[in-house]
């Protein structure tokens, strides 16, 4: 198994990226960190205020998750981070300096990803600010050549199965 590699869990909130990421990083024994745990104080106080983020609110927080990729890859460990990763230009600056890095793109859409949303319990973002992430979401394309598309409208376990056996594929 190559050591050093980082599979970056993306997709707009609720579409499962902590718990198939937190699964999916329990059967293949790799480290996990929620990029949520990485967004500074003011994105915080900001989004519980049901304030979407802008451009410039998540630059620090990108920057977190493109520190803890790296520090996975220098360490020679696997691991996966959750990062909604919503635009190309988010995704280019999580892959800046660092050479081992995948992307699993979570989607479905937006009345399934609604629904899931409204099951939530305690956490911060709200519903309504789920519009403003599919409008915000630049569904990667054939140029980003290290992105995995994964339906999430199947079961859990189905989801479980694909990114395992894709993250396999690539260890």
């Amino acid at each position: 198994m190559k050591k050093g590699k980082v599979f970056i869990f993306m997709g707009v909130s609720s579409t499962g990226k902590t718990s198939i990421g937190t699964e999916v990083a329990k059967r293949l024994k790799m480290k996990f960190i929620d990029g949520d745990d990485l967004h500074p104080r003011a994105n915080i106080l900001k989004m519980s205020q049901g304030i979407p983020l802008n451009d410039e609110d998540r630059v620090p927080w990108l920057e977190r998750i493109n520190d803890a990729a790296f520090s996975l890859e220098q360490k020679n460990e696997n691991g996966i981070i959750v990062c909604s990763a919503l635009k190309k230009s988010y995704r280019d600056l999580i892959r800046q300096g660092n050479q081992n890095i995948s992307f699993i793109f979570l989607h479905g859409d937006f009345d399934l990803v609604l629904q899931r949303m409204e099951l939530r319990k305690g956490h911060f973002m709200k519903a309504d600010m789920l519009k403003s992430q599919f409008d915000t979401l630049e569904i990667p394309q054939e140029n980003e050549s290290d992105v995995i598309f994964v339906d999430i409208s199947r079961s859990f376990e189905d989801v479980i199965y694909d990114c395992v056996e894709n993250i396999e594929k690539l260890l």
